[in-house]
């Protein structure tokens, strides 16, 4: 059964899938994801009762590069560094990407939030400060361990400040070895009350688990509570 609310795009390099309301002015969501086409979490937010959604997923990410604001030394020895390309991907999403996406949907969204879980959190909220695009923001397990991330957004002026901001994390996260990734809870709650004090409404949940669990649900709780 062909699905007439899904629409399959590719841009450049990237594979689009975009989930359509039926309802005029439904708000849209931006989703980076690690794999597949984000039919599980759209899926998990109908089920939740989030039926009046524009959800926009933008899969095949070169995700060391496309994700990470400035170069940064892999946290593990077989993995690849960080390369520095989120602002090359920004200018795609924003430029070519969402101009497609809007041009698809049921009139203007209500407003655009931009969501994702791991380094594709802390990519939403590195978005927040180079464009003025996204009112909502949400970030699961987001990678705020990031080399001086928490400094640059202190540093920095936001393009935006977002109404809404969500932030969870496992509450096993942090019981690591690895001591970079060992701060992620601390950084993650100090950059949550630095928006609070800003003015944004800010959520932040503990979820049970580590960094790999319910990765599908989790998501869709962010997303959900940014609607």
């Amino acid at each position: 059964m062909i699905d007439l609310n899904k629409e399959k795009l590719n841009i450049k390099d990237k594979k689009i899938t975009l989930y359509k309301s039926t309802d005029k002015n439904a708000p849209l969501i931006v989703f980076n994801t690690f794999e597949g086409d984000g039919e599980d979490v759209y899926q998990a937010l109908q089920n939740m009762g989030c039926t009046s959604i524009n959800l926009l997923v933008v899969g095949n990410i070169d995700w060391n590069h496309d994700m990470s604001p400035w170069y940064m030394p892999s946290i593990y020895s077989k993995e690849k560094s960080f390369s520095g390309g989120a602002d090359e991907y920004l200018r795609l999403l924003i430029d070519e990407i969402l101009l497609k996406a809007k041009e698809l949907i049921e009139g203007e969204p209500k407003f655009t939030g931009i969501a994702g879980y791991s380094l594709a959190g802390l990519f939403a909220v590195y978005a927040m400060y180079k464009t003025d695009v996204f009112d909502r923001v949400a970030s699961m397990s987001g990678s705020l361990w990031f080399s001086n991330f928490i400094e640059y957004c202190k540093r920095n002026e936001y393009k935006r400040l977002p109404d809404k901001i969500y932030f969870s994390l496992g509450d096993k996260e942090a019981n690591t070895r690895n001591p970079v990734l060992k701060t992620v809870q601390d950084k993650t709650i100090e950059l949550s009350e630095y928006f609070k004090i800003l003015g944004s409404e800010v959520i932040f949940e503990l979820n049970p688990g580590n960094h790999f669990t319910d990765t599908i649900l989790r998501s869709a709780k962010g997303i959900k509570a940014i609607l």
